[in-house]
């Protein structure tokens, strides 16, 4: 039996403002290159320094130490440390939907291209995980006790599942997946916890890393094409 079309692309969703204020969050515009690049420093070094002590343990000295700046600057860019995790996590979660999301497009998934399409997809995925394991750590225990972050991770969700959602409508006809929206969730959750799980996030995994991201590859495209 041949493969089965995919069905007509739609059109991507035109993102909205709070998506777009999820990746340049809100941007900041510097008169002064020096000020951008003080600014940056802050951010990079805040990265470090959470990974490196996590989040309690860190202060705003340290991360203005690991700046190369006083602590006085610090506070002319972030209120506190909070803030500045804040912007540490919006990037990593932005560059992980880059990083994933940003080759799922719907004639990548035309005959034998899907599976490996999928497969590529699941490497990237738990390659980024396993490459910022401090990160994941500490982001998954924010997201257990600060609400700011709860909701980021919440809003960057929503999004990753509604560009699944559009792209599992555009590839596969509504008689096949009937329900988009949920089937996205579904897959959502297995590929970010299989990829946490894989990172050491979730503790020790009773199966090698290739078994799993093989038997996750198996159940989406099963789940996508049922073959």
């Amino acid at each position: 039996m041949p493969p089965a079309k995919p069905a007509s692309p739609r059109r991507a969703a035109t993102p909205t403002a709070d998506e777009l204020l999820l990746f340049d969050g809100g941007a900041r515009r510097f008169t002064q290159d020096r000020a951008r690049r003080t600014f940056e420093a802050l951010v990079t070094a805040a990265a470090d320094a959470f990974i490196e002590g996590g989040y309690d343990a860190t202060g705003t000295p340290d991360i203005a130490a690991k700046a190369g700046v006083s602590v006085g600057t610090f506070y002319r860019y972030f209120d506190d440390k909070q803030q500045i995790y804040v912007e540490v996590a919006r990037r990593h979660l932005a560059e992980a939907y880059r990083q994933t999301m940003g080759r799922l497009k719907p004639e990548a998934f035309v005959g034998k291209a899907r599976h490996d399409t999928i497969a590529e997809t699941v490497d990237v995925l738990v390659d980024y995980a396993s490459r910022h394991p401090g990160m994941n750590r500490v982001f998954v225990e924010m997201t257990l006790r600060d609400p700011d972050i709860l909701a980021l991770n919440r809003a960057f969700e929503e999004v990753a599942r509604r560009r699944l959602a559009d792209l599992i409508a555009a590839i596969r006809p509504r008689d096949v997946i009937p329900d988009p929206e949920a089937t996205a969730f579904v897959i959502h959750i297995a590929a970010v916890e299989t990829a946490n799980a894989i990172s050491g996030v979730r503790g020790a995994v009773p199966v090698a890393a290739a078994r799993a991201k093989a038997a996750l590859t198996e159940m989406i495209h099963r789940t996508l094409f049922g073959v």
